[in-house]
This record gives C-alpha cells, structure tokens and sequence, in this order.
C-alpha cells in the first residue's frame, strides 16, 4: 500500500519483516503499521496521522540503537530508510545528507574527492542517529564531533511544521540537536562541513601479554596526551592479551614509543576500508549488550582495572581530546568534553539461552571501571531511563534540554529515545 509517495507496510505484507528489524536482535517488536517516507512531506504526513490515531511513533534510520528505540510495538515505525541520498559540493566542502542514509554512503560520495568528516567507525550505522547523539570518530580528535560539523538540520516538528534549522535560525533548538539525541524531531536532512582527508588511512598495533601489559599501557596512555590530533588512539584487553594502537588517517606518519617491546602489526588501508572495517556480517543477527563509560583522568588503578575487565568480556578504549576538546562546553548539548578515554565492554551472541550470562560478563566488566567513571556517551545507553542520562549530561545542559522539550515536544511524541522528558512528566 502507498500513500503520497510513502509506502506503508503491516504484518503479513511482503518486506515488513525486513523493515522492523533492527541492528539488536534482542529486540524483536512488531509495528501496528511501517510508513516507509521518501520526502520530508512524507514524514510530516506520517507524524500527523499518528497523532490523529493516538499511536506512538519510533523512527528509524539505521536502526542501531542499543535498546532498539528505532521500532515501536503496536505504534507506527516513521521509516527514513529510504531518504537515503547524499549530494557533495567539492568546491564549498559541503555535504547534504538525507535523514536515513548510513555513514557508508555519506563516506563514498565525500571520498569521491578525497573529502570527509567525523562519521562513526561502522559504516551501516545510521547518519541520523550517530550525528544527533554527538558522532564520534576516526576524525574527531583533528576536526571534532560529527554534531560539531552540522552546519544545518531541516527538521519535522511534533507538530508537524518543517523547519530549517541553524545558528542563525533557531538558535536554541540547534544547539541542543547537536547531542540532545532524537528528542526534539525528526531530522530529514543534514548539511556538513567537510575537509580535505585524502583517501589513505594506517591502523597500527602492539600486542602484550603478561606482566608486560601493565606497563606497555602506562606508556600508551601518556603518549596519548602528547600524540598529534591525526592520531586516535585505541586498546582492546582480552583474556591475557593487550592490544594497544592508534589509527592515523591522511598524509604523513607517526612514530609512537609506546609499541616497543609488543608484537607489531602495521596496515595500511584505504579510508573506507577503515570505515567498514568494524562492520559486522549478517549486520541485523546477533543479540547484543555493552556498558560503558567516560574516563576524564586514568589512574594507574584504573589502567589496572582495564586490563582485569578483559578477562570477563570484550573491553576497548578511543581516546578523545583535540578538537572535541576545543569546543566550549556550553556550546551544545553534547556533555563531557573533557573526556580523556571512551571505554566499553561489549558481547554479541544468537543463542538465546546465553541472555543472562553474556549481560553479567558485560556488567562485571564495565563494574570495575565504575569507580573511575566520569559520564557516559548517550549513544552508548541501554535501558538506564533517568539515571542513564544524568551520566550523559550535567544538570545545566539536562535542564536546558528540558526546556526546549516543553517548547518542542511538550506532549513527548517523541519519547522513543535517551528521553528528556517535558517537565510536566518529570519525575
């Protein structure tokens, strides 16, 4: 069935069970109705019929929310997949982005020049949803956040209006979609600033094992502080091994001290091969739990700690500063600029009955860097509610995302999210 050029999907229709899946197969829920937009007008139709039916409304792009907020049960599931388009301006450096294109679309037509911006590290994961949470990436230590090269959103409101939104017009509302997540609107196209990358990138790597790790990470972690914005840097603790790294893209080299003494891998690469690396075949089929945390400082307890969570479960760190840091902090919604480390421990499985064991592994992990927690990446969150995002943000920038809430979306249609609810429903 279509409607204006939307085509709307229900159970038992052909691609209905295609479209409601998500990126977690923990999440198996089933829309009253999927409404597959191609237009901005699409969208706003779509929006005001679910208000006129009293149904709620998820929105999804690609679907990689860790608690699959991207699909509704029983509501209708506003689907931008496929708004999907991507237009590159070489010579202004400029890219606009459609509301349901994956960061793998908008990294192949930016390279077609040898341009980019921050733009994740997994190339099926959805513009939208990354951009809106904040957007870290290989290239957020040298030109910031994917929010932070946004230079415009057009936007459909709760209530329906089309609005261009950007420094200038409407100020407020574009600073707190500049990582206040999905809960003001639906973002149907994004204009970014791009910059001039090259199309090469470098992953290197030190493998320790043993007494020698402690150490080897020690080294890592303050070369972090002095290492050039060109590189981010990365570890990964397993079951006694450490694997200590950083990934350079564009031009030039960089020798780091701290990969003496482990086993080193060097491998070059194209820049979109970087991208898809971390991509995961049979993307929608595995069930998944992570925990994570910002890390402002790093102890040499906490280092300790790094290494002791690899022994329950998958455990990483990215390294931030640079340009993320350069940013006021009250510039946008995003929290926690003064991020030194990203850490998260993650598990993936099909097997139902491993459920519980899989999600304690994770939880013991991340438990041990508990104590040296300071915030968390709102993308990052599960099901935590209220309290998962008075980690994301500091009380001023939660009560400033309230506000706009009230303004917005005081009804809270759009709730489907890391919700700051409208004041009027606070707890």
């Amino acid at each position: 069935m279509t409607t204006g050029t939307a085509q709307v999907l229900r159970a038992g229709d052909r691609g209905y069970d295609d479209a409601r899946r998500v990126w977690n197969a923990m999440f198996d829920r089933r829309p009253a109705m999927i409404v597959r937009c191609r237009s901005v007008q699409d969208v706003a139709a779509a929006l005001r019929a679910a208000r006129e039916r009293g149904l709620e409304v998820s929105v999804r792009c690609g679907g990689h929310s860790a608690a699959g907020f991207g699909v509704t049960d029983g509501g209708m599931m506003i689907d931008l997949t496929p708004m999907g388009r991507v237009r590159v301006d070489p010579v202004r450096r400029r890219a606009w982005v459609q509301g349901g294109a994956l960061l793998g679309a908008l990294d192949a037509a930016a390279q077609r020049h040898g341009l980019a911006t921050t733009a994740g590290n997994v190339s099926h994961t959805g513009v939208g949803g990354l951009t809106l949470g904040g957007g870290m990436g290989w290239l957020a230590r040298r030109y910031g956040l994917a929010c932070d090269n946004v230079l415009s959103f057009e936007v459909v409101t709760a209530g329906g209006e089309v609005l261009r939104v950007d420094a200038g017009s409407h100020p407020e509302l574009f600073w707190g979609l500049k990582g206040g997540g999905g809960n003001f609107g639906i973002v149907t196209e994004f204009e970014f600033a791009l910059h001039g990358t090259g199309t090469s990138a470098l992953v290197v790597e030190a493998t320790f094992t043993g007494a020698a790790r402690h150490a080897a990470m020690r080294r890592w972690r303050d070369e972090h502080l002095t290492a050039p914005r060109q590189a981010t840097f990365t570890a990964s603790s397993a079951p006694g091994t450490l694997t200590l790294g950083y990934v350079w893209v564009g031009p030039g080299s960089y020798s780091p001290a701290f990969v003496q003494g482990g086993a080193v891998t060097r491998q070059p690469m194209s820049y979109l091969r970087l991208q898809r690396r971390d991509d995961t075949t049979g993307r929608h089929a595995l069930r998944r739990y992570g925990r994570s945390h910002y890390l402002k400082t790093m102890p040499d307890a906490a280092v300790d700690a790094f290494i002791a969570a690899g022994e329950h479960c998958g455990a990483g760190l990215q390294g931030y500063g640079g340009a993320i840091a350069d940013v006021p902090q009250d510039a946008t919604a995003f929290g926690h600029r003064d991020t030194m480390f990203e850490f998260g421990a993650g598990t993936s499985w099909t097997d139902p009955a491993q459920d519980d064991a899989r999600r304690a592994a994770a939880r013991a992990a991340a438990a041990l860097l508990d104590p040296f927690s300071g915030g968390v990446y709102v993308n990052s969150l599960g099901n935590e509610g209220a309290a998962g995002l008075r980690r994301a943000y500091p009380p001023a920038k939660l009560a400033r995302l309230t506000a706009l809430k009230d303004r917005y979306d005081p009804d809270n249609v759009f709730h489907l999210n890391q919700n700051v609810k409208p004041s009027k429903d606070a707890p």
